[in-house]
């Protein structure tokens, strides 16, 4: 049994998932969590991986003893990311779980057991609206914020000083901007800190002045090594619905854009040899470039120009540039890369492929040496999806905890 360090405060990972939050405190202390605990066993195995010095819990999180796991020692953080699909307005109409929603008072269990000296959680924007349920599973309007308000006095009465704001995880050098609510609640007497934006729009003054970097974008995260099909040789033709969003991003992204993205020219042969062929160069029947690319000219490049945006299967838009930050990564396969080939005056062909494991990990900010690649793919979707960005976490941690934190971590990351 490792030998235990009694003077040394400790870091507990509640809902560890794959490692989002691990990895990010890791980020900042240079040192594995203590203790982890999820109840997915696909979920420990990749954070045993990727975190073999940190003790593991395969089970709920309401069968684990504070105390016993703690074994006398101090907890310095305790994080907690409980489950957010029952608050998540994502879930539309449909009847909601209140044993889900009510995962996050194991905070106050935790608080009550061993009094962490910072607690930190995580959640979407909608949690402040948790409130009694009606008998259908809905929440109750005039009752709106109740429990959250009560689950806030509750830490309270225990001595927390208790704090929440809504982060972007491309401000802190994630290439995604997943927004989420974060809470941050100490006992120790310090203040409360929250992390300045490390990084901003590169239109806004604190960039152009260089006190900020600009955001990271989603043509960062794009493997261009990996080809995309034409959509028109295809065995299996796609589906009208696939084609009309390709149809809407082409029109918004290409067309209509003054500037669309140009795949980069070390990138371009590669990228085309190895899904263009002689007989995909064919003209995309009632699609000109009259306006704007027929000012653009190939330059002698016999690939031509390779122009390329993001087309995504949920929420209500079209699909994204990528010279912007991915939008929020979700728990299904749900980006498509669509490239365009064009000569100087029409399209010549339209590849399109989902995104990767890998790009969507890079895409929430872990590090290139995460190992993901536990599971089917299906699997390791699930666990981007569900994850914290890793800089919401390095972030939080510098910001509050700064005598816990080191000067360089194994997963240090160019932010």
């Amino acid at each position: 049994m490792k030998q235990l360090d009694m003077f040394r405060e400790i870091v507990i990972d509640n809902f560890a998932g794959g490692g989002g939050a691990s990895t990010g405190i890791e980020m900042a202390t240079g040192m594995s969590v203590d203790i982890a605990i999820n109840h997915d066993p696909a979920a420990i195995e990749m954070h045993k991986i990727n975190h073999p010095d940190t003790e593991h819990y395969c089970e709920s999180v309401w069968d684990v003893d504070p105390k016993e796991a703690c074994r006398g020692r101090k907890v310095g953080l305790a994080w907690f990311s409980p489950d957010c699909t029952h608050h998540s307005r994502a879930k539309g109409g449909k009847p909601v779980k209140q044993a889900i929603r009510g995962l996050a008072w194991i905070a106050v269990k935790w608080a009550l057991a061993v009094k962490p000296r910072v607690i930190m959680l995580e959640n979407v924007e909608e949690f402040k609206d948790w409130g009694p349920l009606s008998n259908e599973g809905k929440p109750i309007d005039v009752m709106r914020g109740r429990t959250f308000q009560s689950f806030v006095k509750a830490l309270e009465s225990l001595g927390y000083r208790v704090q929440f704001k809504l982060l972007s995880a491309c401000d802190y050098g994630a290439p995604t901007i997943r927004k989420r609510l974060f809470m941050i609640a100490r006992c120790d007497g310090k203040p409360i800190t929250w992390p300045e934006p490390t990084h901003g729009d590169p239109q806004s003054p604190q960039v152009q002045r260089g006190k900020q970097k600009p955001w990271k974008t989603s043509s960062e995260i794009i493997d261009w090594s990996i080809g995309a099909p034409s959509i028109f040789n295809r065995k299996k033709p796609l589906v009208q619905n696939t084609m009309k969003r390709i149809e809407r991003g082409l029109e918004k992204f290409v067309l209509n854009e003054s500037k669309p993205f140009m795949v980069p020219d070390e990138n371009k042969a590669a990228f085309l040899i190895s899904y263009y062929t002689e007989q995909s160069e064919k003209t995309v029947r009632g699609i000109s470039l009259n306006s704007p690319l027929h000012t653009i000219t190939a330059g002698g490049n016999r690939f031509g120009l390779v122009t390329a945006f993001l087309t995504k299967y949920y929420g209500q838009g079209v699909g994204q540039p990528l010279s912007e930050p991915l939008h929020t990564i979700t728990t299904r396969d749900r980006f498509g890369l669509v490239a365009v080939k064009t000569n100087e005056y029409q399209i010549t062909d339209i590849g399109l492929r989902m995104l990767q494991p890998h790009e969507l990990f890079a895409g929430q900010g872990f590090p290139c040496n995460y190992n993901f690649n536990i599971g089917t793919k299906s699997d390791q979707i699930r666990r981007v999806g569900n994850s914290v960005p890793p800089p919401f976490a390095d972030a939080l941690v510098r910001a509050n905890l700064p005598e816990m934190c080191a000067e360089s971590s194994r997963y240090a990351v160019s932010v």
